[in-house]
């Protein structure tokens, strides 16, 4: 099935490429008698990880082509210009620390069981209090595997189980198709894979005059669009979904973007009576559907660390396993194949009704830049749905069970809309920008609905500010640069009980604010440029520091040296469904709990990750980091 699937993208891509090539004949032609300008650059990154050691050996090779030839008058295009990125990744890591990150990573692993059945307090992988439907340990051996969040948290008397964490090609139990399935090289070497992400960029610009006057510009390719003015979270630049798993939140966006074949469009209409330039743009992502990249399980970078709860969660569904303190709320319990976890992800295909599809206007009046921004997409980020028909552990009856912690994943259609503006203060010399952006059609993590998810409208914003300030007693001839943003975000429909063991409803912060800080400056004719940046979780109460100094050795040579480090909360407890009772009377606490009502027993895992959020759950990530990148 999967070689008929490559072999059918594979002759798709073929026709497309042919397509374009009739289509673009005059332009190659062009490009061939004119001269192309190469740049590029080579770049080692290497990071240190408390506790773990070498992080990342990351060797990266970008090369980037342009060339401007003018106007094409025989297809009356005009300043017609062709740009082309190339990039290739490897990364030594997983070879170099492979008892952290690679094939020799994790081992036998003990979990934790409070009851008071089994005095020892733990019980290795496969050795629960057995259901009546259980699982084989042949099928599933404790071997390869951590403790689901062992390298944040204790388990302290909450959910735990066993995550495989060696690359898909050396363990295969947990790696859920099309989606979290990476093999050693597709690693080592991310950048070369079936959707041929080596191609950063390929596109080509050019200009159509219309009678009267105005400008229809074009950009057709694969590439970047660049809708927000703010950076590090994203409000209105969510065309292009995001590589999370080189650096987590850290790298600039414009590294971690994941470029996609779209056509775009802008009706450049210039001065009007009212404003002083005025622009309407069309965006259509005509590329099959890309979610983000959470990163993998036994990857150094794995946001939430939600890609190892997906692992897990689907290891115990193919292949059943130990859930620690889980039968009456204490006891490590081994589940059969079936039963509990993820069952498979629902990746869109491509078609015409899954294209995402954009517009904006944008213009300039006065001192003031704005847009009007609506979208309709799919969710970069998956969707957990309940109602998944599972085994029941003691009849062995298959049907869609109340609250039963059994999914699979989807990616909703989202819609948003939503504005910007900046504006530029003479009197005060600063630039302030606001970003409001409204969603419809998003879900949510929910343990008070019976297929344990919700969906909710969503309005994020940010508000942020941009000033250069002399310090003369640090450097009387230079000003730093000070940008400060705060983001914020509300869950409208968001649904919240207190019920007798806890809290129950959603883990996500109905409101939320995330306050971010660059101080930035510049010695030594700019060749050497400290920085620090902040980032501030209110309601995680986490915090990331990043300070970093560059220098430009050469006009070539710039080397980085830096850390990342967070201070404040980490994990946090939610509802964890130990107390849903799907499985009524069995799973019952007493003859007056009703069927999938969550009685509120609370853990760290799975939930707790969305009140910590990415800044929380990276507590046990402190890193120091140096890079060198040789440009020519």
């Amino acid at each position: 099935m999967q070689r008929r699937i490559r072999k059918s993208l594979r002759h798709w891509t073929l026709a497309t490429l042919a397509g374009a090539g009739c289509g673009l004949t005059p332009l190659a032609s062009a490009m061939a008698e004119e001269e192309m300008q190469v740049t590029g650059y080579v770049e080692n990154a290497t990071f240190a990880r408390d506790s773990v050691g070498l992080s990342k050996f990351r060797n990266t090779l970008q090369v980037n082509a342009d060339r401007k030839f003018g106007d094409l008058g025989q297809l009356n295009f005009k300043n017609t210009a062709f740009h082309a990125t190339f990039r290739g990744t490897y990364d030594g890591v997983y070879d170099l620390n492979s008892s952290e990150y690679g094939s020799g990573a994790g081992g036998a692993i003990q979990l934790e069981d409070t009851g008071s059945i089994n005095p020892a307090g733990s019980v290795p992988h496969g050795g629960g209090l057995k259901l009546p439907h259980t699982f084989s340990v042949a099928n599933n051996p404790n071997e390869g595997m951590i403790v689901l969040g062992e390298n944040l948290h204790k388990t302290r008397g909450g959910v735990a189980f066993g995550v495989p964490v060696r690359p898909c090609d050396k363990d295969s139990r947990g790696c859920i198709d099309d989606y979290l399935d990476a093999s050693s090289n597709d690693l080592r070497f991310p950048e070369f894979n079936e959707r041929l992400d080596f191609i950063r960029e390929l596109y080509v610009d050019f200009d159509n005059e219309l009678p009267n006057g105005d400008i229809l510009s074009w950009r057709l390719g694969k590439q970047q669009v660049i809708w927000g003015r703010t950076d590090l979270f994203r409000v209105l630049d969510v065309i292009n979904p995001v590589d999370y798993s080189r650096n987590n939140i850290y790298d600039e966006l414009e590294d971690i973007r994941i470029p996609m074949w779209i056509a775009k469009a802008d009706w450049r209409m210039g001065a009007g009576e009212l404003f002083d330039d005025l622009n309407l743009s069309f965006v259509w992502n005509v590329d099959k559907f890309r979610p983000h990249n959470l990163g993998q399980c036994g990857g150094p970078n794995s946001i939430l660390d939600a890609a190892c709860f997906f692992r897990g969660m689907n290891n115990l569904w193919e292949n059943g396993g130990t859930v620690s303190n889980f039968a009456f709320g204490d006891t490590a319990t081994d589940f059969g194949p079936g039963q509990i976890g993820i069952r498979k992800a629902h990746m869109p295909s491509w078609s015409l009704s899954n294209s995402q599809f954009g517009i904006k206007l944008e213009g300039v009046y006065g001192d003031f830049g704005f847009s009007l921004n609506a979208l309709t997409y799919r969710s970069q980020l998956p969707s957990l749905r309940g109602g998944v028909p599972g085994q029941n552990g003691f009849t062995g009856e298959v049907a869609p069970w109340p609250s039963l912690i059994a999914f699979d994943i989807h990616f909703p259609r989202v819609n948003l809309l939503g504005g910007s503006m900046d504006y530029y203060s003479q009197a005060i010399d600063t630039v302030f920008r606001v970003e409001v952006a409204h969603t419809e059609g998003e879900e949510f993590a929910n343990t008070l609905q019976s297929r344990l998810f919700s969906e909710s409208n969503v309005t994020r914003y940010v508000i942020g500010a941009d000033k250069n300030i002399f310090i003369p007693l640090l450097n009387p001839g230079r000003a730093f640069l000070f940008s400060g943003q705060l983001f914020g975000q509300h869950i409208h429909e968001h649904q919240e009980e207190k019920r007798a063991l806890g809290k129950v409803g959603m883990p996500d912060w109905q409101q939320n604010w995330i306050a971010t800080l660059l101080v930035k400056g510049w010695w030594m004719n700019d060749r050497l440029s400290p920085q620090l940046l902040a980032a501030h979780d209110f309601k995680a109460q986490a915090t990331a520091i990043a300070p970093s100094v560059e220098y430009l050795f050469s006009d070539n040579l710039k080397i980085t040296a830096g850390a990342n480090i967070k201070v404040g909360r980490g994990a946090r407890e939610y509802d964890d469904c130990r107390s849903c009772n799907p499985w009524d009377p069995f799973t019952a606490a007493g003859p007056d709990h009703p069927a999938g009502m969550s009685l509120g027993l609370s853990g760290y895992e799975p939930l707790g990750r969305f009140r910590a959020g990415p800044i929380g759950m990276a507590q046990k990530e402190d890193e120091l980091q140096l890079t060198l990148r040789y440009s020519f």
